[in-house]
């Protein structure tokens, strides 16, 4: 048994990872990418939007495909899917390019539903939280990859070749994870309907609203949620524009920034994850988070112009510890709200919401930047309203343990 479950962690964290690296790889090449296809730097937000749009629209309609292919085969098909948008850029025209953001985030969309589904199945109980967020520190695992690997190969050849590397890396990832498939797949429904109208039928477009009704705590669970997306959406996608932009970096060093606030939120993960089972009230720690998460996202977005490189590296680092760490927790507590026969339609319908931060996030930054004459203002509004939500979770987590 300890075998399997170390097994299920290995492979939904290395197709967590590989699905946070080409996503993330977008933005880090940002500069680079806007600068040739003609747009404003602050665009790349717009192509975040798209990519998050992706995912929701996988989310709300996905889960019978999800259900017939099984977790690993359908994470398989999210790496190859996610690969070709990469390679969609190459074609060079703003079509391309928009087309690439949604494949991309449609590749992304089986990673959070098919990752529950095979460690809930497979987790031991005592430690859950701790594994759902070692798989969930795959994500700023994957953007520090983005930052150190993707960054310098566009500088010394070109964002071209850095993303062809990245979809080979994806696509390798899903064939290592075939031998898994036989076990990991056993509970999937080979005579489950997927055709348009089993798809786009009323009862599916329902499916979220009615997954949060699966328990009394998923609602507010589920807000904390998407506050925390607005700030690590708005710092995924525009980090490295931001300190290009208005600190003078080069590509290099603001990638090696970028690179510095996921590695942080990779060990934080772990640990917090950790925490939250010794503590054993994880919405609480989640809710406090909440507070100090906002508290370094203002210190990191008030940094004054001439700042050093060490300041902005640690001050992304701090940013990156509390602020994108949260996902593990998160997943790790919607599955343990519900049954474990629910756990892929609550984590689903849980997940459309949240992804809809990392929609509406960097879309409306991209739309302040210019109305606001800066980046200070909308860093800011996305940290306040973190800690706003932060605090109106807190009271009911305090009274009932649980964020319901």
């Amino acid at each position: 048994m300890t075998a399997a479950w170390v097994a299920a962690l290995g492979a939904t964290l290395l197709m967590q990872t590989m699905a946070s690296f080409m996503t993330q790889s977008l933005p880090v090449i940002g500069p680079a990418l806007t600068a040739d296809f003609g747009l404003a730097p602050e665009a790349i937000g717009n192509l975040s939007a798209l990519n998050a749009f992706g995912t929701v629209f996988f989310l709300a309609f996905g889960s019978p495909v999800l259900a017939r292919l099984g977790p690993v085969r359908m994470l398989q098909a999210g790496a190859a899917t996610a690969a070709l948008g990469l390679l969609a850029v190459w074609i060079g025209t703003i079509p391309a390019l928009v087309a690439a953001a949604l494949l991309l985030g449609l590749g992304y969309g089986p990673t959070p539903p098919a990752g529950s589904r095979i460690l809930a199945a497979t987790a031991p109980a005592g430690h859950r939280t701790l594994i759902f967020s070692v798989k969930q520190a795959g994500a700023p695992a994957g953007g520090m990859l983005a930052g150190l690997v993707t960054a310098p190969i566009a500088h010394l050849f070109g964002w071209q070749v850095a993303l062809a590397v990245c979809a080979a890396c994806a696509c390798l990832s899903a064939w290592s994870i075939q031998p898994l498939r036989r076990t990991l797949d056993a509970e999937r429904e080979p005579t489950r309907p997927v055709h348009p109208r089993a798809l786009f039928a009323p009862s599916t477009l329902i499916a979220p609203y009615r997954a949060l009704g699966l328990s009394p705590g998923l609602p507010l669970l589920t807000l904390l949620a998407v506050s925390f997306s607005l700030v690590q959406g708005c710092l995924f996608a525009f980090t490295v524009t931001w300190l290009v932009e208005v600190h003078g970096l080069s590509l290099i060093a603001a990638g090696n920034a970028f690179a510095a606030l996921q590695a942080a939120g990779v060990f934080a993960r772990i640990f917090l994850g950790w925490l939250a089972d010794r503590t054993g009230r994880p919405s609480l720690n989640l809710a406090m988070q909440g507070f100090v998460a906002a508290a370094s996202v203002l210190l990191l977005a008030n940094l004054p112009v001439g700042t050093g490189a060490g300041v902005i590296v640690a001050a992304a680092a701090l940013a990156g510890f509390f602020a994108v760490s949260w996902n593990g927790i998160y997943l790790a507590e919607v599955a343990r709200l519900v049954p474990r026969n629910q756990v892929s339609e609550a984590t689903s319908g849980s997940t459309v919401f949240t992804f809809l931060g990392y929609v509406f996030g960097p879309a409306l930054f991209a739309l302040a930047v210019p109305a606001s004459g800066g980046w200070a203002l909308p860093m800011d509004a996305i940290a306040i309203q973190l800690a706003l939500v932060a605090a109106l979770a807190t009271p009911r987590v305090l009274r009932g343990g649980r964020p319901g």
